[in-house]
C-alpha cells in the first residue's frame, strides 16, 4: 500500500521535515539574539586581554586545575601553556598521565585521592587561582558516581581550596543549570553553583557552556548524535546552544586575568562565553 502512495508520502514527509527545520531555526535564532547582560563590560574584558595578560604574567601567579584530562581541561592547559599566563600550574588528578609535549616545566602533576582530599590540602596552599573542569556522565559512572564527581568532589575541592587561600575559583557548569530541576544533570549543576556561592570566594566565576563541540576521545553516543544534528546550525547560529572547547577555555582565561571585578560572583551564560573569548569575534 505504501509503495503505491509514494507520490503522497514523500511530499508529505518533505513538508514535515521542512517545517521542523524552520521551527528549529527559529528557536535557535531566538537564542542567538538573547541580550547578554553587561555586554559592554564583557567586550571590554575580551578586547583588553592582551594588555591584561602582560600585567598578569608579571605577577607570577600560581594556579591549580582539576579535571585536566577532560576535553575542556586539556584545552585549558594548552592555552595556559601557549599564553604563559601562570608561573606554576598544579594539575590535580587521580593518576599520572602522559602530558602533551607543549606543556612547559611550570606544569606539575599531583595525584590525589578525591575521597580523602583533606589529606592533600597542602597542594592547594596559597594557590590563588583555581580552575575546576571535573565532570563525568551518568552513563559512564551511574547516578551515584555522577553525583560524587560532579557534586561532591567539586564542592569538597572548593572548600579545601578556599581554606588554603584560593581567591578566584572558576568552575565549569552547564547551560540550563537549575537546582530545582527535576532532571539529575541540571539539578546537580545548579546545586553546585548555589553551594559555591555561599563559600564567599573573593571571586567566583561560573561558566555555563552549551553543548561542547570537540573531538572527544571518550565516546558519548547521545552527544555525538546531537553534535551531528546541530553542527550545521552552529555555523549559522554560533552562540545559540553550542560552545567549541577552545572558545570556552579562552573565555575562562580572559576572565581570570582581568583585574577589575564588579561582582563577587560572575555568571557567564553560553552567549557571554563566546563574547568573552574573543575567538568568536562577536564583540567586533
Amino acid at each position: 500500500m505504501l509503495w503505491f502512495k509514494c507520490n503522497e508520502i514523500i511530499p508529505g514527509t518533505a513538508i514535515g521535515v521542512g517545517f521542523l527545520g524552520v521551527a528549529l531555526s527559529f528557536c535557535l535564532f531566538l537564542y542567538e539574539i538573547v541580550p547578554v547582560p553587561d555586554l559592554h563590560i564583557i567586550c571590554r574584558m575580551s578586547q583588553a586581554s592582551e594588555e591584561n595578560l602582560e600585567v598578569f604574567r608579571g605577577e607570577k601567579n600560581e594556579a591549580f586545575v582539576l579535571g585536566y584530562t577532560g576535553e575542556v581541561g586539556r584545552e585549558l592547559i594548552r592555552d595556559m601553556a601557549l599564553l604563559k599566563a601562570f608561573s606554576k600550574v598544579y594539575l590535580i588528578g587521580r593518576r599520572y598521565v602522559k602530558l602533551p609535549v607543549h606543556l612547559g616545566p611550570e606544569f606539575e602533576q599531583v595525584t590525589v585521592d578525591f575521597d580523602d582530599l583533606e589529606a592533600y590540602s597542602d597542594v592547594f596552599r596559597n594557590v590563588k587561582y583555581g580552575f575546576c573542569c571535573l565532570g563525568t556522565t551518568r552513563a559512564k559512572s551511574g547516578k551515584r558516581g555522577f553525583v560524587k564527581v560532579d557534586h561532591d568532589y567539586v564542592i569538597k575541592a572548593a572548600e579545601i581550596a578556599k581554606g588554603a587561600g584560593c581567591k578566584h575559583y572558576s568552575v565549569m557548569s552547564s547551560q540550563g543549570a537549575d537546582k530545582n530541576s527535576s532532571l539529575l544533570y541540571p539539578q546537580t549543576k545548579g546545586q553546585v553553583e548555589e553551594a559555591l556561592k555561599v563559600m564567599h570566594f573573593q571571586q567566583l566565576s561560573i561558566f555555563r557552556p552549551g553543548l561542547l563541540l570537540c573531538d572527544r576521545r571518550e565516546s558519548r553516543p547521545s552527544e555525538t548524535f546531537f553534535r551531528t544534528i546541530l553542527k550545521p546550525m552552529s555555523y549559522f547560529f554560533p552562540t545559540a546552544v553550542t560552545t567549541p572547547v577552545d572558545v570556552l577555555a579562552r573565555a575562562i582565561i580572559n576572565d581570570a586575568i582581568h583585574p577589575i571585578r564588579h561582582e563577587p560572583v560572575l555568571l557567564y551564560e553560553n552567549r557571554a562565553i563566546h563574547f568573552l573569548s574573543g575567538i568568536s569575534k562577536q564583540c567586533s
